[in-house]
């Protein structure tokens, strides 16, 4: 069983994860090793590790209850899809003409404006990554991109700037004898 990181968990997922830890509590009662319960739900042996000395100087599986969600969502179900259906409106639609895409600070914005709820910038990412939204990236190059201007600086601009490349050879030292480029 492998937990997926996208900004933290759901409640039913930190429900579902709170099940894998009561039941392991049964296997510590049972007396099965840390590597045996590893391999079976296929997680770090220092997470089965925590969690043994948890239960053993917390007085069982009590100490492993959830401890509550980390952030709770401020948005309900309903305005998640509201929010949802406005993300996919695009931010034309909101009266962002100069670039077509959707920052973490207009989705704060929209937010604020839809709901009248203030998140913070981290916790409008966490909100995105953990309904399935990424980061943006465009889908075709820009109309004013100048393909001979990045040619010319890739040509001279660019090896000016770069700094000289290291050798696998040692340099030396003598003034006699030049050392290898």
């Amino acid at each position: 069983m492998r937990y997926r990181q996208r900004g933290g968990y759901t409640p039913a997922e930190q429900e579902r994860r709170e099940r894998v830890r009561l039941q392991v509590a049964e296997w510590f009662e049972a007396g099965e090793s840390t590597r045996a319960i590893a391999a079976r739900l296929r997680v770090h042996e220092r997470s089965v590790t925590h969690w043994r000395k948890a239960w053993s100087e917390g007085g069982g599986a009590e100490a492993l209850l959830s401890k509550g969600p980390v952030s709770r969502e401020k948005l309900s179900a309903e305005q998640w899809q509201r929010l949802d259906v406005e993300l996919k409106r695009g931010p034309l639609a909101w009266g962002y003409v100069e670039d077509q895409c959707w920052t973490l600070g207009r989705v704060k914005t929209l937010i604020g404006r839809l709901f009248h709820i203030g998140y913070t910038i981290e916790g409008v990412g966490k909100l995105l990554h953990r309904h399935g939204w990424s980061v943006q990236v465009p889908a075709r190059r820009a109309i004013e991109r100048d393909e001979e201007a990045i040619a010319l600086w890739k040509a001279e601009v660019w090896p000016a700037a770069k700094p000289p490349r290291r050798t696998w050879v040692p340099t030396s030292a003598s003034k006699t004898r030049p050392g290898r480029d």
